[in-house]
């Protein structure tokens, strides 16, 4: 694909701050932005959709009210591994 070039304004130290990032990542910055809106587009352009096992699976299983996913899932895994919370 034929890259041009483009110029973009950003706040000062967000931009060196992003210059770090690229730095560290062994990448440029045009290259860093340009993989952040390829993931940030494909995202965009299909929508998620539940597989057979996840659409067979709803509705199986009431969950406690008054809890959060969160909160749920780190009971069970400290139950899992033998924690007390």
């Amino acid at each position: 694909m034929r890259r041009i070039k483009l110029t973009l304004s950003a706040d000062k130290t967000l931009i060196a701050e992003a210059k770090k990032l690229a730095s560290r990542e062994g990448t440029s910055l045009s290259s860093m932005f340009s993989r952040f809106l390829d993931s940030l587009l494909a995202g965009s352009r299909k929508t998620l959709r539940p597989g057979p096992l996840a659409r067979k699976a709803t509705g199986l299983v009431k969950l406690p009210a008054g809890k959060t996913d969160r909160e749920l899932l780190e009971e069970a895994l400290a139950g899992k591994h033998g924690m007390r919370r």
